[in-house]
């Protein structure tokens, strides 16, 4: 596989080195206002002098400490299902990050469905409704929860994706999910290194879920839970009821792309069915149009679910994307439940 080298690839690439190199010492001094400026903000709200939202019903907040895909959304769709399956009725918010609005309209609480443009709602909350559960997204998720509550009475939990850091909205669970692969880079916050918050904000929370990919890689963090991400039948994104296998990728003219935190994690498992495919690396939340799929000498062109509901509108009979789902140990759900639970008898 090929993949062109931007900018933001080579910073990526540096933050998860195991020291500083010189691109990520450089930027050290804007680190250190970051981690002052967040400070201030948890600050503010521990404090009070910000109003934390509380709705009336619990909150579970799945996020990380990093920037960059670590397998958050299919997990809030994993547990809304075992939530879902132990009786409750959730419903999910999210900040819906890549919205073509910007400025005040993300302001304004959006109730998303299946049939959504992802350009309005967000790629993440669009994939999220296809599981079936009602999902808002707002800038401020409190505002987006009690639209959804609003619109959605039954509901009596919520789940938060990527709401770790959105201390605007009170919780009850915090779930934090790191990928094994990548852990937490350098060490170092924004712009330095891809820490949000420092590392020790992960012994804070409920839960922590490891992103893995082989049954030794959580050896270094006990306590956490696995999560394995696992799909292995691709879907037409014209025509979703037609599906292929990997088999039929073996030939010639097979491209990949993906517009997702980590697209690597996407190109070695196409590695790990067998394709050997020419990999096109994007931006998160990349706005795909047609000239991005105008791909020539393609004869399939692979991609992510998540940017299959971006490409739908204009993608051809050489589009396929490759659904995963997040398996996790239904324990997990049963402490999340248990948390929960507690939380209400407080």
């Amino acid at each position: 596989m090929s993949i062109s080298v931007t900018f933001a690839d080579r910073l990526v690439a540096a933050w998860y080195r195991q020291r500083l190199t010189p691109l990520t010492a450089a930027l050290t001094p804007l680190a250190a206002a970051f981690v002052a400026a967040s400070a201030l903000r948890r600050a503010l709200y521990r404090s009070g002098l910000v109003r934390v939202q509380r709705l009336h019903v619990p909150v579970v907040v799945v996020g990380n400490i990093t920037v960059g895909g670590s397998g958050k959304t299919p997990l809030v769709a994993a547990l809304a299902a075992g939530l879902a399956a132990r009786g409750w009725r959730p419903g999910i918010v999210s900040r819906g990050h890549g919205r073509a609005a910007d400025g005040a309209a993300t302001d304004v609480p959006q109730l998303v469905g299946v049939d959504s443009d992802p350009a309005l709602a967000g790629d993440e909350p669009v994939l999220l409704a296809r599981s079936g559960f009602p999902v808002a997204v707002a800038r401020d998720r409190a505002a987006a929860g009690r639209a959804l509550l609003a619109a959605h009475p039954a509901c009596n939990v919520l789940l938060a994706d990527d709401g770790l850091q959105h201390y605007r909205i009170a919780r009850d669970v915090e779930v934090a999910v790191v990928d094994a692969a990548r852990g937490v880079g350098n060490g170092w916050r924004l712009p330095a290194g891809p820490l949000r918050e420092a590392p020790s904000r992960l012994a804070t929370v409920d839960a922590l879920v490891l992103l893995v990919t082989d049954d030794g890689a959580h050896e270094t963090w006990p306590g956490a839970w696995r999560m394995m991400l696992a799909g292995d039948t691709f879907h037409r994104v014209d025509a979703p009821v037609l599906t292929a296998t990997a088999a039929a990728f073996g030939g010639k003219g097979v491209h990949a792309v993906a517009g997702i935190g980590n697209p690597a994690r996407f190109f070695a498992q196409l590695d790990a069915l067998g394709i050997h495919a020419v990999a096109h690396a994007f931006p998160d939340h990349h706005r795909f149009g047609p000239a991005d799929l105008a791909i020539a000498g393609a004869n399939a062109i692979l991609m992510t679910e998540k940017d299959a509901v971006k490409c739908r509108a204009f993608a051809d009979e050489r589009c396929w994307y490759l659904p995963v789902r997040a398996h996790i140990d239904p324990a997990l759900v049963a402490r999340i439940e248990e948390k929960i639970r507690g939380s209400q008898t407080a």
